[in-house]
């Protein structure tokens, strides 16, 4: 793996991945999370959009993912599934309901671009699953999807949800990269 800029900047500014940029430049120009917001972040394994969702709010901050998420100060993490209603209930166990949540969960990639977008699409639609499941009206919501074939229908399920709604790629995304973050703010709790 090439070392490049947002990795080393990541190191040297003690951050667990390069992504922690990603978040940090969606919140620069969306303005997603602010002071005192309670955040969800799936897919949130090893930590770095934890570590930025905290550093931005200062509240109350959940992980969740399927792998084991390192410790972090003041940020409560939850090791499931976000598909099954177990781990829904661990979260309602956590928090009523979230001012913003954010995914930057990945699928595995298999290398067959049509089974991996297909994967990332499901990925995402979970993701909006919890989200309704915990937004407050008003709410923000940020979720990493890959383009492909299934990203417009994907799109007009959100925009039905969303008062607002823009494609962002940060410039922290490898370029090379088919991935595309969907920034959705002014949630509507009764769908159109």
């Amino acid at each position: 793996m090439r070392r490049d800029y947002f990795y080393k900047k990541a190191k040297r500014e003690g951050y667990r991945t390069r992504a922690s940029y990603k978040l940090k430049q969606i919140n620069k120009k969306f303005n997603v999370i602010g002071r005192g917001d309670v955040v969800l972040d799936l897919g949130a394994a090893p930590g770095g959009w934890l570590q930025v969702a905290k550093e931005l709010s200062m509240g109350t901050v959940i992980g969740v993912d399927l792998q084991k998420i390192e410790y972090i100060l003041d940020v409560k993490t939850i090791r499931g599934d976000i598909t099954i209603d177990e781990t829904i209930f661990k979260i309602k166990e956590e928090i009523q309901t979230a001012d913003v949540v954010v995914s930057d969960a990945s699928p595995n990639l298999s290398g067959n671009w049509s089974y991996d977008h297909a994967r990332s699409i499901e990925l995402s639609e979970s993701a909006l699953k919890v989200a309704e499941a915990f937004l407050k009206p008003g709410g923000n919501f940020v979720v990493k999807v890959f383009r492909g074939d299934l990203y417009d229908t994907f799109l007009d399920t959100i925009r039905k949800r969303f008062g607002y709604v823009r494609a962002y790629t940060p410039e922290a995304s490898r370029k090379q990269s088919a991935e595309i973050y969907l920034i959705c703010k002014k949630y509507k709790l009764e769908q159109a």
